[in-house]
Parts: C-alpha cells; structure tokens; sequence
C-alpha cells in the first residue's frame, strides 16, 4: 500500500535547497538555511549524494566545484573528509542526512531528492537509497522521498516502504538533458511509472504544469508539488493546479 503524503507537504511551502541565500551566509543545503527555513516554520527540500563509504550526504551537484573550494566527485570523498570541506560562502561543511533531521526534529516537512546514481536514470541503484533509509530509520516527523529516476523510488519502496515517495518530473528538454537518451526522455516526460513505484505524488516542473499527463493524474488524486518557484507572480500562477511550491529567492 503506498504511504499518504503528510498533510504539511500540502500546507507548508517548501525551502528550495533550503532557505539559502549566498548573500547572508546561507549556502543551498547547508546547516544555516535549514536554520533559517526552520526559524520561518517553512517546509525544506533537500539533496541527496553519496560519499565514498556509503553516508547519505545533503549536496546537490555531482562535483565539489560549484559549491565548495574543492574540486572531484562527492563519491571520491569519505562523509568526514566532506564534512570538513566549508561550503562556499558559509561556515559549515557538508552535513549528512542524520545531522539534517536531527536538526529539523519534526518541527517541519522535509522532502528529500535522491540524486541519479545511475548516471542514465536506469537500474543500477540501491546504494544510496539504503543509505537514505538508515540514516532515517526512526525519524517520526514528516518526511518524504523523491527522484527524477523512477527506479531509485522503487529502491525507496523496498527498503523504505512506510515513507511517502514520489516522483520528479518535467518536459524532459534536450539542451538541459543532453547526457540522456531521447527514448528515455521521451518515455519519462509521460511519467508513465507513477502506478509502478507507489507514489504519492509528483514535483513536476513550475512551467510545465498544463501538461495533460499531469492534470490527469491529478484528477485521480494524486498531489501535486512543483519546483522551483522564483516570485510570488509564478506562485500565484502555479497554484492553480499545484498543491504547493518549492521555492527561493523570495519568501512564499
């Protein structure tokens, strides 16, 4: 049976990255933009990578560069060697996914986006997803998994299956997917895995959200979340059909 979506991810807007802001020393998916989301009672959306002995780290990029002084894959590094690599503008390291939820301690929802480990959104995954799960087991706030890779939500199901799990989706563009295969774009556009992996819901894209394929899963109950809400223009508009928003840059 799939796991109902805790009614706060519909209530509650959701911190894109967290509530990051480079300027204040809030880095995206650090420990000070968790506290501030946390402090404006705001939902917060996380990112999941793997560190090279198998800990659930909360980063967004596959690579240090972007966001740290470092350079090199996440997963060539140790979760302790991560967690002492200051992120960019901020103070802190990276923090794990257990450091996250013991800071958020249930006071708000928290959506969590595994990141491909498949490097084609195909099978081989389960590493990270297991990761995930034990870094979580115990948590009782509302707390929920997402992935733009079908088979990483079916991970979730099996080795989560009590957690709401849902899928990332969007148009699926060329220019912004170039890595992926046409046939696998084209087949996930229609998210035809909705059924298959249990899910709940779907954070389909802010742009995107007139697109059949999700009005017709949301005429059979399913929620919808989108991604990523820049101005409360686009929040407005996005609201009619979405049941909530991920957002940054302005306060939703």
């Amino acid at each position: 049976m799939t796991p109902p979506l805790h009614k706060s991810f519909l209530t509650v807007p959701l911190a894109h990255r967290a509530l990051h802001d480079i300027t204040d020393g809030r880095p995206e998916n650090s420990r000070a933009a968790i506290r501030a989301a946390l402090a404006l009672g705001y939902g917060i959306e996380i990112d999941l990578q793997l560190s090279q002995d198998g800990e659930a780290m909360v980063f967004h990029d596959y690579d240090l560069g972007r966001l740290t002084g470092e350079t090199g894959p996440v997963r060539q590094r140790t979760a302790t060697e991560l967690s002492d690599i200051m992120l960019s503008g901020g103070e802190e390291g990276v923090p794990t996914l257990s450091e996250v939820l013991t800071m958020v301690d249930g006071q708000v929802p928290v959506l969590v986006e595994l990141k491909d480990q498949d490097g084609a959104l195909g099978p081989d995954v389960g590493i990270l997803e297991t990761a995930a799960a034990q870094a979580a087991d115990g948590y009782e706030g509302p707390l929920a998994y997402m992935s733009f890779n079908p088979e990483s939500v079916a991970a979730m199901a099996r080795v989560a299956p009590n957690v709401p799990r849902g899928l990332v989706t969007e148009s699926f563009p060329a220019r912004e997917w170039s890595l992926i295969e046409a046939v696998v774009r084209n087949r996930l556009r229609e998210i035809p895995d909705y059924d298959r992996v249990g899910a709940s819901f779907i954070s389909h894209q802010a742009s995107d959200l007139n697109r059949s394929r999700v009005l017709e899963l949301k005429s059979t109950g399913a929620h919808i979340l989108c991604w990523t809400v820049r101005s409360p223009k686009v929040e407005a508009e996005a609201r009619k059909i979405a049941d909530n928003v991920t957002f940054e840059g302005y306060l939703a």
